[in-house]
C-alpha cells in the first residue's frame, strides 16, 4: 500500500481536485461496504493480498478472483480495494423510466496514471443485462461500457469500467497460481552458487526452453530452484506465452529485454500470422488480380488464375512476395472452421458407424495406392462411390474419413404426421399444465389435451405420442419447474469440456484442498467397553490433485472452530506445510472469525462452495461414503440396520454390539494397521478374547509432505 508520502505525491503528479482526494480517501479509509455471499452457482472466498496486506473478496473464483491475480501481480496498479462505498447510478430503463440504483461495484483500483471504479461480469451475463438495461449495459467498439457509472466517475475525475470475462488471459492465471507459493516463499533458500549457475545457462542460451533447462540443471539443482527464480524474477518466462506445466511451450530468457528481441527476431524470420494458415482454396491477392491457391507443395505452389491460367511458384518466392506486402490473402475468404465441423461429425457417429468407415477407409487406402483391396470381396461399383466420397471430404473438410462414415441414421420419412395445430398443442400443455409445481401425472395432463383438441376439432395425439414428447424435453428445465432447484441439480449439465481454466482440481498436491465434516456410521464405547458414547464426527481434509487424505480428525464434539484447528495442525504436523487454497462449505464453522484469521495470517486461500451443490465438493463427499462403505460397514457397532428403524432389535442394535474405544479407533482409522478383514473379532465374546492379545499399533512410515 502507498505512504502518506507516496500518496501526497500521487495526488500532486495527477493533480486531483479535494473533492477527488476526499473520495479516494474514503475509500481507502473505509473497510467494505458489504460481506459477500455469492450466489447459487458462484464460488466465493478470501485471497490473502501482499500487495495490499489484507484479505480481499471475491463472489466469483472465475471472474473476480481473476481479477485479483490481475491487479496483484500488475505493476502498474498501486492499489485495489474490495466492496467499496455504493455510489448512485442515473439511468433510463428499458421502457423510458428513470431509475436510480445504489451500486456497489466490485473494486475501487488506483494504478500510476489514474483511478476508479470496475465492475467485473461474466460475457454471457453482460449480454443478457444488456437486453434487459440497454441504457446501463452497452457495447462499442468491442468494449462493455456503463454510461451511467462513467458519468458519475467523470465528475471526479475518475473512470468507471466495466470489465468482461472474455478479457481474462487464462494462461496467465493459471500460471501465477502456480507459482504463488513460490512468490509467497524466500527465494534466498536456494544457495548461491546453484542460482548462478541457473541465471548463467539462461543467459547463454536465451530462448532455451524450460524442460531442457530442468534437464541440463538437474545434476546439481530442482525444479524447486528453478520456479523460485522465475517467481524472484531472477529469471524471465513470459507467463501469458504458455503453461508452466507444460514446460516444452515456454522459454527461458536472463530478462525481459531478451525476450522483447527474440520475439522481434522470430516475427521476422516466418511468415505474417494471417498468412500461416494458407491453404489449398484460399484466394490471395497480387498487383490487382484475384488468384486462387490450386495447390501447395513442399517447393512449389500453383495458383490459379480467373481466366484459368495456372501459374507455379516456388515456395521461397511467394513468401517473399507475402512479406513485401505484394501478395495478400483475400479479407473476404476466411478460413473455416473445420476442425469444428470434424469434431462434430466424429462426436454423434456411433460405434458401428466408426467400425465401418474404418473397413471402407482400408479398402480405399489399398486401392489409392494401387493395391487390391484384401478381404471380403468389395464390388466395384462399391468402391468408386467410396472412393468419390473420400474426396469429396477431403477437398472440403481436409479428412476424407468424413466422407466414409455411413449416413444410415438419415434415412426414412422424418416428417411428423400430426398437423401442426396438434403439436402446438401438445406443446402448450406439456409447458403450461405438466410443467408445473403440480407436478400432475403424464395420463392427467394428456386427459386435458384431449379435451381442448375435441373442442378445437383437431386431431388428439395418442398417449404413446405424448409421453414420448415429455421425455424428449430437457430433462434439468423440466424438473427445475415440478421440483425445484435442488431436484433438478442432479440432472445439470457435466463439466464436459476441457480449457485453459478448466484444472479445477489444480495442477500440483497442496494447491487445492477440500476440509468437511461427516458423522460416522459406526458407535464407539468408553475404554472399559461398558459405556456406549455414541457416533464420533470425523474431520477430513484431502488433496484434490493427487486424492490424498492429508489431514483426519476424529472427536465426539459437533463441527466447531476447534475441529478446524485441529485438522489444520495435523496437516502441518505431517506435512510441515498448509495448502496453498482451501475448499470449504458455508458451516458457520468455516465463516469463524478464528477460521479466517488463521488462514489470513499463513496467507491460504479461502474459496466457500455454493451451498446444495454437492458436485462442488465431490471429492471429499465421495471421500466419505468410501470411508462409510468399504471400512465402518465392516466394523463392529456399525450403523447400516438403523436406516430400518422398524428391523433393528436388541440382538443387532449398535449400541449393543460397540466395542470400538475412541482411541484404538483413531490409530486404526488413520494407519495401515496391522488387522485385517479377516482378523477383525466378528463378536462381542471374540472381541474380548481378542482385545487381551492383540494390541493396536500403528505401522506406518512418516508421511511424506509433497514438493511444489
Amino acid at each position: 500500500m502507498l505512504t502518506e508520502t507516496e500518496l501526497a505525491a500521487w495526488y500532486e503528479r495527477l493533480n486531483f481536485s479535494e473533492s477527488t482526494r476526499a473520495v479516494i480517501d474514503q475509500v481507502r479509509l473505509s473497510g467494505p461496504a458489504r460481506r459477500v455471499g455469492g450466489g447459487r452457482s458462484n464460488v466465493s472466498g478470501f485471497y490473502p493480498s501482499r500487495k495490499m496486506g489484507v484479505t480481499i473478496q471475491f463472489e466469483s473464483h472465475r471472474v473476480e478472483l481473476a481479477a485479483i491475480y490481475e491487479m496483484e501481480h500488475d505493476p502498474q496498479t498501486l492499489e485495489f480495494y474490495d466492496q467499496p462505498n455504493a455510489i448512485a447510478l442515473d439511468y433510463k430503463s428499458a421502457n423510458g423510466r428513470r431509475q436510480v440504483v445504489r451500486h456497489t461495484p466490485d473494486f475501487f483500483v488506483v494504478r500510476l496514471d489514474a483511478a476508479g471504479w470496475e465492475e467485473w461480469k461474466t460475457e454471457d451475463e453482460l449480454n443478457r443485462l444488456a437486453e434487459h438495461s440497454p441504457n446501463r449495459y452497452r457495447r462499442e467498439a468491442g468494449c462493455w461500457h456503463c454510461p451511467p457509472g462513467e458519468s458519475h466517475a467523470s465528475q471526479f475525475g475518475l473512470f468507471y469500467r466495466l470489465r468482461s470475462s472474455k478479457e481474462i488471459d487464462w494462461r496467465f492465471q493459471r500460471n501465477a497460481l502456480f507459482l504463488e507459493d513460490y512468490m509467497r516463499s524466500d527465494s534466498g533458500s536456494i544457495s548461491p552458487a546453484s542460482a548462478g549457475r541457473i541465471v548463467s545457462y539462461a543467459s547463454a542460451l536465451p530462448g532455451i526452453s524450460l524442460a531442457e533447462l530442468i534437464g541440463q540443471v538437474e545434476t546439481f539443482a530442482t525444479r524447486d530452484d528453478i520456479y523460485s527464480l522465475i517467481a524472484a524474477e531472477r529469471i524471465y518466462v513470459d507467463l501469458r506465452a504458455g503453461l508452466l506445466v507444460e514446460p516444452g511451450t515456454i522459454r527461458v530468457f536472463p530478462d525481459r529485454k531478451f525476450a522483447l528481441q527474440h520475439a522481434v527476431e522470430q516475427e521476422r524470420s516466418s511468415l505474417p500470422r494471417r498468412f500461416r494458415t494458407l491453404r489449398a482454396g484460399a484466394r490471395v491477392t497480387w498487383d490487382g488480380r484475384t488468384w486462387q491457391v490450386a495447390n501447395i507443395g513442399s517447393t512449389i505452389v500453383a495458383l490459379l488464375g480467373e481466366d484459368a491460367r495456372l501459374l507455379e511458384l516456388p515456395a521461397a518466392t511467394l513468401e517473399s512476395l507475402i512479406k513485401d506486402g505484394r501478395l495478400r490473402q483475400s479479407s473476404d475468404d476466411p478460413e473455416p472452421n473445420t476442425s469444428q465441423k470434424i469434431s462434430d461429425v466424429l462426436l454423434h457417429a456411433s460405434e458401428e458407424d466408426l467400425r465401418v468407415a474404418n473397413h471402407r477407409a482400408n479398402a480405399v487406402r489399398q486401392r489409392l495406392s494401387g493395391e487390391n483391396p484384401t478381404g471380403a470381396g468389395v464390388p466395384a461399383r462399391t468402391l468408386r462411390r467410396w472412393i468419390a466420397g473420400y474426396r469429396a471430404a477431403e477437398s472440403q473438410f481436409g479428412a476424407g474419413f468424413i466422407g466414409l462414415l455411413p449416413r444410415t441414421g438419415n434415412r426414412g420419412n422424418l416428417t411428423r404426421r400430426l398437423p401442426e395445430v396438434t403439436l402446438r398443442l401438445m406443446n402448450e400443455i406439456i409447458e403450461g399444465d405438466y410443467e408445473t409445481v403440480r407436478q400432475k401425472s403424464r395420463i392427467a395432463s394428456w386427459a386435458s389435451l384431449n379435451e381442448i383438441c375435441k373442442r378445437e376439432g383437431v386431431s388428439t395425439p395418442s398417449y404413446t405420442t405424448f409421453c414420448l414428447a415429455v421425455r424428449n424435453r430437457n430433462r434439468f428445465t423440466q424438473t427445475l419447474k415440478r421440483q425445484g432447484p435442488r431436484a433438478a441439480y442432479q440432472h445439470g449439465p457435466f463439466y464436459m469440456e476441457l480449457d485453459l481454466k478448466t484444472p479445477r482440481h489444480g495442477d500440483r498436491p497442496f494447491e487445492i484442498c477440500h476440509v468437511d465434516h461427516t458423522q460416522l456410521d459406526i458407535e464407539l464405547t468408553d475404554s472399559t467397553g461398558k459405556h456406549t458414547l455414541g457416533r464420533p464426527w470425523m474431520t477430513l481434509m484431502i488433496d484434490a490433485f493427487s486424492r490424498r487424505i492429508l489431514a483426519v480428525h476424529v472427536d465426539f464434539e459437533e463441527p466447531s472452530y476447534r475441529s478446524c484447528m485441529m485438522v489444520l495442525r495435523e496437516c502441518v504436523r505431517r506435512h510441515n506445510r498448509l495448502p496453498q487454497c482451501l475448499v470449504v462449505d458455508w458451516g458457520p464453522e468455516f465463516c469463524s472469525t478464528y477460521f479466517e484469521a488463521l488462514l489470513a495470517r499463513y496467507e491460504c486461500i479461502k474459496k466457500a462452495r455454493p451451498p446444495a451443490k454437492a458436485r462442488f465438493g465431490s471429492l471429499i463427499e465421495r471421500m466419505f461414503g468410501t470411508t462409510n462403505t468399504q471400512f465402518l460397514h465392516n466394523l463392529l457397532g456399525n450403523t447400516q440396520i438403523t436406516r430400518n428403524v422398524r428391523q433393528v432389535t436388541k440382538s443387532v442394535n449398535p449400541k449393543e454390539l460397540a466395542v470400538w474405544p475412541l482411541s484404538p479407533f483413531v490409530e486404526l482409522n488413520s494407519s495401515a494397521g496391522t488387522y485385517t478383514r479377516s482378523t477383525i473379532p466378528t463378536s462381542i465374546r471374540r472381541w474380548e478374547r481378542a482385545r487381551k492379545t492383540y494390541t493396536i499399533t500403528d505401522s506406518r512410515t512418516p508421511a511424506r509432505g509433497f514438493s511444489g
